[in-house]
């Protein structure tokens, strides 16, 4: 096992199964954040990640933290905070917005740099990357975004400025998930907050073998469509 330097002139990215094991999941280093590239990735299980100043550091970890979105653990209190939260959630109304949420977010540190907002808005554009917005009133509050394989959604980053904006955002987002034919959330690193919402750990080879599965799946024609969302 070895990490790879990519090269500018090809998009094409060494097998999954040669990451590195420590640290956990790093595959390899440079290229660009195109989208051809960034596609690219997603299709093998890999994402990118890396701090201001670093080259670009692509990972595949092993073990893969992945929720069943039937399987979102909602807890007695947040029933009852959902049943009586003010919260709107909209889907694809302010993509850029949320990314400069999770951005800001002090939990999420500052890997999300203006050239990762710029690489995923053109995502965005091109319809593969899609964000969940939480409102309160007229205020963005806390929300997601990610990148749609199929019936698998790739999870990139949350961020919450109220109480449980990032659960409720979660939350509604399985739930249409669900609703159009969705199977798998991709988490990437499982942590203590993502356990507590039914966030778990399955083997790589695992999670290579439902990503190419459910990334030829097709989910409702409606999806993927600015909208507001069922609570």
């Amino acid at each position: 096992m070895r990490l790879v330097q990519l090269s500018r002139d090809s998009i094409a990215f060494p097998s999954p199964e040669g990451a590195l094991r420590e640290p956990n999941g790093l595959l390899a280093l440079g290229g660009d954040l195109g989208p051809a590239r960034l596609l690219m990735a997603y299709q093998r299980g890999i994402f990118p990640w890396f701090s201001p100043g670093d080259p670009i550091l692509w990972w595949s970890p092993d073990p893969r933290a992945v929720l069943y979105p039937e399987q979102f653990h909602l807890s007695r209190s947040m029933k009852r905070f959902h049943r009586a939260a003010p919260y709107r959630v909209t889907l694809n109304h302010a993509f850029e917005h949320v990314l400069y949420g999770c951005a800001s977010d002090r939990n999420e540190g500052t890997w999300i740099t203006a050239e990762i907002v710029e690489a995923y808005l053109r995502l965005h554009e091109l319809g593969h990357a899609h964000s969940i917005e939480v409102w309160d009133g007229e205020e963005l509050v806390g929300g997601m975004y990610g990148v749609a394989q199929g019936a698998l959604f790739c999870g990139e980053s949350m961020f919450s400025r109220r109480v449980n904006a990032s659960k409720t955002a979660l939350l509604v987002f399985c739930q249409h998930f669900i609703r159009h034919g969705g199977k798998l959330i991709d988490c990437q690193v499982l942590n203590e907050h993502t356990a507590s919402l039914g966030v778990i750990e399955i083997p790589r080879r695992d999670y290579l073998q439902a990503l190419a599965e459910l990334r030829p799946q097709h989910l409702g024609p409606h999806c993927w469509v600015p909208q507001t969302l069922e609570q």
